[in-house]
């Protein structure tokens, strides 16, 4: 081979080297025709959480409870206005269901019931030019510039796996979810959105549930209670609070989750006498008869009073600060019962 032969080879060689380094140095990492370009996603989305099924309790999503929703005491609250034929709005038509027309100084307003969002709101007011009724409460305390709101269901049932939705209301008033029947009283929980006495400020997370006796051997004393601190404020946030209410005793979910199981031999043993006066020798656990469901709000003097309208608003937004209203707000009520 010739020299000239040697130097075109040597040629041809450097310009395919030349080219082979171009490709594979190439800038441009576009895909060949007919690939699929992915991008990386530097901030993958979390997989969302499942939405309950509202069918069942959101502590028994299974249903294994073989739970059935009663549909007449249960609400979700998305019309536009409360229905009547349901519930009752405590002093429609100057009808107040025990005579009860509130704890003074607050009164219950039919005027402070809205549904909104759908959700149910209660109301407190600073509305001192309220028509006020001229009686004074069991204590002797007259009715003045508060009021408030109770609404009642019309059917009653017994047991079953109460759910309740709700945030209640950023003030010194109560928020409050309670039944009566049977010359019983249930309260599932009397939240107190805001303490400011300096012993009692734990107490705006407090979860507060009773049972009394209104037989003549009980005359509404307690025959048993628990208080607990849920870790949160209850006016901060909307949680879901379910009572599995049984002839076997009460257990208590929140947020879907287990957090008291007691017993109606616990409750039965309960000393109840030396707690608040009690019934007697009578067994505890009356609440074994149909009841109906309250919400309501109620000052509790004891915890303290809002003495004005900047008192009531103290923890209202900005923008609410002068509206004179604070809202106990209730997403729905959904009420089981075995199939």
């Amino acid at each position: 081979m010739t020299t000239k032969t040697n130097i075109n080879w040597l040629l041809i060689v450097v310009v395919f080297m030349l080219v082979g380094i171009n490709v594979g140095c190439s800038s441009d990492d576009s895909p060949a025709d007919g690939e699929e370009q992915v991008t990386p996603d530097p901030t993958p989305t979390p997989t969302p959480t499942p939405t309950p099924n509202s069918n069942y309790p959101l502590s028994d999503q299974s249903n294994s409870g073989n739970w059935v929703l009663n549909t007449a005491v249960s609400d979700e609250f998305e019309a536009t206005v409360l229905d009547e034929s349901k519930w009752l709005i405590q002093g429609r038509n100057g009808v107040f269901q025990s005579n009860f027309k509130g704890r003074a100084p607050s009164q219950f307003s039919t005027n402070n019931v809205r549904l909104e969002d759908g959700k149910l709101k209660l109301e407190t007011r600073w509305e001192p030019n309220y028509n006020f009724s001229p009686t004074t409460d069991s204590n002797g305390d007259k009715y003045e510039n508060i009021t408030t709101a109770a609404v009642i269901t019309k059917s009653e049932f017994v047991y079953g796996y109460l759910e309740v939705k709700c945030k209640a209301a950023d003030a010194e008033i109560t928020s409050s979810f309670w039944a009566t029947g049977g010359n019983t009283e249930f309260d599932f929980f009397e939240f107190f959105g805001d303490h400011r006495q300096s012993s009692k400020l734990w107490k705006d997370r407090e979860l507060w549930w009773s049972i009394h006796d209104w037989t003549s051997a009980g005359a509404g004393r307690t025959t048993y209670t628990e208080h607990h601190d849920l870790g949160y404020r209850v006016a901060d946030a909307f949680h879901v609070y379910g009572f599995d209410w049984s002839a076997d005793g009460v257990k208590i979910y929140i947020d879907g989750v287990l957090f008291r199981d007691v017993s109606r031999a616990t409750i039965n043993s309960y000393d109840d006498i030396n707690n608040g006066g009690g019934n007697g020798a009578n067994e505890n656990f009356v609440v074994t008869k149909p009841i109906k469901i309250w919400f309501d709000q109620e000052t509790f003097p004891w915890h303290g009073v809002p003495d004005s309208l900047e008192d009531l608003e103290l923890n209202s937004p900005e923008g609410k600060k002068t509206d004179g209203k604070v809202d106990f707000e209730i997403e729905y009520l959904r009420i089981w019962q075995k199939g």
